[in-house]
């Protein structure tokens, strides 16, 4: 075909010729939005497993996704030791002042009405009140003691790797929203990308189709375009890792060029989502290690009874043997124990405040390398991130077929 030809039919044609680079732009367009979706959504598998049906890249691999999460936290980001080290023993106690002091006369009521009812019963209530006081009087030393020895040894009631990666394992929206919202602008840039991207590979399908007239032409373009256009969104937001510059020119890879702004989300969102004052009291008294830490309260309730046995005893010397009196020190420690998660939950204002994730976190976010910033969110693309070019490839071939279609009918 001459020249003079081309241009003819260039002419006669203008109106197709013309939403050629347009449509392409939409194709790369729409190829960014169904990558940027299939990676959150849905969250749980949709077909028939294992092959024909489709899950969330990050919900699928939530634990993996979790796990390296916390590693990063863990590792770089946040001491626990350091981190709970900031409760102050004594604050926490006045803190929990009224519900402890609640909590010290329902259990001394109830074991004394379990163990010595009758007993109980014809003391006058100024000796009743009497036993409680001297009770009261030393929980708040008891849990000064207990805060001082959990928070200098929190790794043996805490073990805060499993309760991070629980957490996120079990809330798969959750692990999403870790990525969502800390990347938002990272996932715009990628589909504006698309339309810029696809303009340019649109007006190249513009010249070889005026050429060759030949129908493969679309749905190869629009496959390549997909799959260009993916590849390259990805590989802006991460690269060059510094910056880079020529003459008046300086670009970087967007996710590192936020740097203090995804410091600051990032820490914001563990903070108020992860590792929360609530998840730690949840994972303190029902993790693997909650064992360890009912073992000292026992301890020190136990120990409690035994300082308050020279006014117990004259009481209860004809009703109480040795046994009985093991029986129950072990169970006022587990009474205690039951009252334990609804009188911690009356210090969760001042243990968020007095940890203070949120700005560790983002400080501590600055001092990593950009490799190991990049960590942050590098994991949700990398190992699945072909699955959503190829995605991107394929839409945009069905896309150009359909477009031969409309040129030839």
């Amino acid at each position: 075909m001459n020249v003079s030809a081309i241009l003819d039919d260039i002419g006669r044609h203008w109106h197709v010729y013309i939403t050629m680079p347009f449509i392409a732009a939409l194709i790369g367009y729409l190829t960014k939005r169904v990558a940027i979706e299939m990676m959150f959504k849905p969250l749980e598998f949709v077909g028939v497993k294992p092959i024909f049906g489709w899950q969330g890249v990050i919900p699928a691999n939530s634990r993996r996704m979790a796990t390296t999460a916390v590693d990063l936290l863990t590792r770089n980001l946040v001491d626990p030791q350091e981190i709970f080290s900031r409760l102050d023993p004594e604050e926490m106690v006045k803190e929990l002042e009224e519900p402890l002091l609640k909590a010290v006369d329902d259990v001394t009521r109830e074991v004394m009405e379990q163990f010595q009812p009758r007993l109980w019963e014809l003391m006058p209530v100024r000796a009743q009140q009497l036993l409680i006081d001297r009770v009261r009087a030393q929980a708040p030393k008891v849990v000064a003691r207990l805060m001082r020895e959990v928070s200098t040894n929190i790794d043996e009631v805490l073990d805060v790797d499993d309760m991070l990666i629980e957490a996120m394992v079990r809330d798969k929206a959750l692990t999403c929203r870790l990525i969502k919202e800390v990347a938002t602008p990272e996932f715009k840039f990628i589909a504006r990308s698309g339309i810029y991207f696809g303009f340019v590979i649109g007006l190249v399908q513009f010249v070889a189709w005026a050429l060759t007239k030949e129908p493969l032409i679309m749905p190869i373009f629009g496959f390549f375009t997909g799959l260009i256009t993916d590849w390259l969104a990805l590989k802006m937001i991460f690269y060059p890792r510094a910056q880079r510059g020529f003459l008046f020119f300086h670009w970087q890879g967007m996710f590192q060029k936020r740097r203090k702004e995804v410091a600051r989300d990032y820490g914001t969102l563990i903070a108020d989502e992860v590792l929360t004052v609530r998840n730690v009291m949840e994972a303190v008294l029902t993790g693997p290690k909650s064992d360890k830490l009912f073992t000292m309260i026992q301890r020190e309730v136990q120990r409690t009874i035994d300082a308050q046995a020279s006014l117990v005893k004259p009481l209860v010397a004809l009703t109480v043997g040795g046994r009985q009196y093991q029986e129950m020190k072990k169970t006022a420690a587990a009474k205690a124990i039951e009252y334990l998660p609804e009188t911690v939950k009356h210090v969760e204002s001042y243990a968020t405040n007095a940890l203070d994730v949120r700005n560790t976190i983002s400080e501590k976010m600055q001092q990593l390398t950009p490799i190991e910033f990049e960590g942050i969110l590098r994991p949700a693309f990398k190992q699945d991130e072909w699955k959503l070019i190829a995605v991107g490839a394929i839409i945009g071939g069905l896309v150009g077929e359909l477009q031969v279609l409309l040129l030839l009918h």
